[in-house]
This record gives structure tokens, sequence and C-alpha cells, in this order.
């Protein structure tokens, strides 16, 4: 299988609300970011990660500790939390070159070399999907505002084990070509696949309570518990 280059987006804010300094915030002995990084320089498809920031400290630890990295310096009007990702990629293409691509978040410290690889071969290996998201599985019992069931019968008690999965968007990575970001303005692409992880991998970062989970599985990892 012949599978080109892929660079790394990775997007990092210097302010947090609800996680103070959260990028550069000591998660189990590295900064939180090291994590990710980590598992993006020991790929063996990943050839470049681009750190988009408004950060200087960041830049600047990126940098230093890490090979392969270029840092793009936020321009004035992306800066803020209303921005979506999609405008950050639109500028991190418009300022690189290469055809394909894996945008992840500093905050799904978790992820692992072995799952972005095998994520990269699974794209690279169908011809279906013009992009592939992270999902993790659920099995439990939802429902809709009138009390109807989403995917299940209320009137039926099926054990949660046997209730058909619904996915979520887990955040934790996408992947997709140049060509298909431009064409439809979505990292999702227009028939995305759907790549499942576990749900422990796939822990994300929002608030403080996240932190400290990601920050006890990553312990526990690092013991060969996990």
């Amino acid at each position: 299988m012949n599978i080109p280059g892929i660079k790394a987006l990775v997007p990092m804010k210097g302010y947090s609300e609800r996680v103070p300094n959260k990028n550069i915030r000591p998660l189990a002995g590295k900064p939180c970011f090291h994590w990710v990084m980590e598992a993006l320089s020991n790929s063996k498809y990943i050839t470049e990660i681009v750190v988009n920031t408004d950060s200087d400290e960041i830049a600047e630890n990126a940098s230093r500790n890490f090979e392969k990295i270029t840092i793009l310096e936020r321009p004035e009007f992306l800066l803020g939390d209303m921005v979506t990702i999609q405008p950050l990629i639109a500028y991190d293409l418009s300022q690189t070159t290469g055809d394909f691509f894996l945008q992840t978040h500093s905050t799904n410290p978790l992820l692992t070399t072995k799952t972005v690889d095998e994520s990269i071969e699974a794209f690279f290996a169908q011809s279906e999907h013009d992009a592939l998201f992270s999902v993790t599985e659920v099995k439990q019992r939802y429902y809709w505002a009138d009390g109807s069931g989403v995917n299940h019968d209320p009137l039926v008690l099926t054990r949660t084990q046997d209730l058909p999965p619904i996915f979520h968007e887990n955040s934790c990575f996408y992947i997709f070509s140049r060509e298909t970001n431009e064409r439809t303005q979505t990292r999702l692409g227009s028939k995305p696949m759907m790549y499942s992880i576990d749900r422990l991998e796939a822990a994300d970062i929002d608030d403080m309570e996240d932190f400290y989970w990601a920050e006890f599985l990553m312990e526990r990892r690092l013991k060969g518990l996990l």
C-alpha cells in the first residue's frame, strides 16, 4: 500500500477559560500538549507537525522539544473563542504544501501512535470515503426530548450490551485531503469513514474534571495498568 506523507495540524490557543493554561498545564509530569506531539512525532507516516498558535510560550516550547515542527503564528482575524475549526484548517492549508492531512488536538493526551498509524492505513486502504474521523461506540439508552427512544424501544427492556450501537464523534482526529477540504469546506468531507477507538484512549479535556480523568488514565498507563 502506497501511503504518501501526512502533515498533522494541531491548533493550540494560549488562553483557556475552563482549564487555565490547558495546553501547557503539567499532566503526568509533562506539559499536556507534549503527549499528543509525541504520538505524532513517532508516527511512520507523519512528516510534519503544523502548530497554529497565538502563544509565544507554546511556540517556543514546541520548537525546542520536537522535530519536524512548523509554527504558524495565528493571525488576528482568527483570534478569539468564537472561531471554529474550519477557518483554522483553511488558513493552515494556505500556508503549507502537501495533499493529505491529519488534524488533531493537544487535549487528547491518550491518543497513541499505533492508533494514528492504523487509522491512516485504514483510510488509504479504501476508496469509498473522502475523509475519516474518529468515533467511540456507545451502547446506552438515549431519549429524545419527548421521551421516545433514540436507539431503543422504552417499552422493551433490552440489555444495554444488546442495543444497536450509536457512535460519538470524539474529536480525537480527522484525516482528509486538501482537495476534499477545499471542495467541502469541512474536515468531514462529503462521505466520511468512521474509525472507532477505545473510549479511554478518546479521553478529551474540556474542563477540570476531564483533566483530572485524563491525568489519572495517563498515570495508570505509565505504570502499565492501562
